[in-house]
């Protein structure tokens, strides 16, 4: 068994996947750029192939399966740059990612943090030797009310960890876990917006929930609301949130994802024209933190990624349940 890795990190997944290759016995070639039309022909001669979160068309997908491709694993707990149905209509087996929960509940809560205490403002004030108090006055996330919509392991975990800090917390999520509820009530989307100071996402992105943060949420939100999205940039409207910033509706934002990343983020654009423009908004206010899609990234979450790479060729070999399989 042979598997093709695309966006192989020589400085961390490497390690890994060589450690990997030895414990399991499949072989693997890795490939350091995304997934194209043109370059999926060097997947001839590999049953398996590793992608990113990024965008896997339909033509891509023929294409792998017109090379003798059988299961795709996305390196991601998400799949939706994938269209599954089409997979199965080619016969191939998708697996998606699980990684530590607590590597993206500790950013959320960081990000929580540093837009609550205004800290992005503050450091570059005092890069340019700005120590004054002036316009730099937080609030403290223990009296805030945190909305956590999502309340799948991230969000449970980010609950557990927000226990801590002594926030009124509430929740929403289509599947309510009994475990949260001893930590969090569980309320209506639209009682959430109205009494929360803080909301943060950590829901997989679906057909249904796209710009689940939109013009008319925000409308019912609290005045000065903050929005914390480490999950999929499509749960927000970027021109909605760009709209209730400028209007003073919303306090601040931190994302570390972002509506059309694709293009920019996991890759080096330094020094090039982005054509980006909400991007360019947000990162001019001195409110919105925008960081790079970096929330999982951690050694234990990087080595759980590469793991389930492994394992969910394992089950499909051996023809066992994958409770990896999407």
């Amino acid at each position: 068994m042979k598997i093709f890795i695309y966006n192989l990190r020589e400085y961390d997944e490497k390690f890994f996947f060589d450690q990997l290759t030895q414990e399991y016995g499949f072989d693997y070639t890795g490939y350091d750029d995304y997934q194209t039309v043109e370059n999926i022909p060097m997947v001839r001669g590999h049953e398996a192939v590793s992608i990113l979160a990024s965008e896997c068309t339909d033509e891509m997908l023929a294409a792998f399966a017109d090379n003798g491709v059988r299961y795709i694993l996305t390196r991601s707990i998400g799949t939706d740059h994938i269209n599954l149905q089409k997979c199965r209509e080619l016969g191939i087996r998708v697996g998606h990612s699980q990684y530590s929960p607590d590597s993206v509940a500790n950013y959320t809560i960081m990000l929580m943090l540093m837009v609550c205490r205004r800290f992005a403002h503050i450091m570059k004030r005092a890069e340019l030797q700005d120590y004054s108090f002036k316009n730099k006055m937080g609030r403290e996330l223990s009296g805030c009310t945190v909305g956590i919509i999502g309340t799948g392991r991230i969000g449970k975990t980010v609950i557990d960890h927000l226990a801590g800090f002594g926030c009124k917390m509430l929740a929403y999520d289509l599947y309510q876990n009994p475990e949260v509820s001893e930590r969090a009530e569980y309320v209506s989307l639209e009682e959430l917006f109205a009494q929360s100071d803080i909301v943060t996402l950590h829901t997989p992105a679906t057909k249904e929930n796209y710009h689940l943060i939109d013009r008319e949420a925000i409308k019912t939100m609290k005045d000065g609301c903050m929005i914390i999205n480490a999950a999929r940039g499509t749960l927000v409207d970027s021109d909605a949130l760009i709209e209730g910033i400028e209007s003073r509706k919303v306090g601040g934002a931190a994302l570390d994802v972002l509506e059309d990343e694709a293009g920019l983020y996991f890759l080096n654009r330094s020094g090039e024209v982005i054509s980006n423009r909400q991007m360019a908004i947000l990162k001019s206010f001195p409110n919105v933190i925008l960081s790079p899609h970096t929330a999982f990234y951690t050694d234990e979450a990087v080595s759980d990624m590469c793991r389930c790479v492994f394992e969910s060729v394992r089950a499909f070999e051996a023809g066992e349940v994958n409770p990896l399989e999407a």
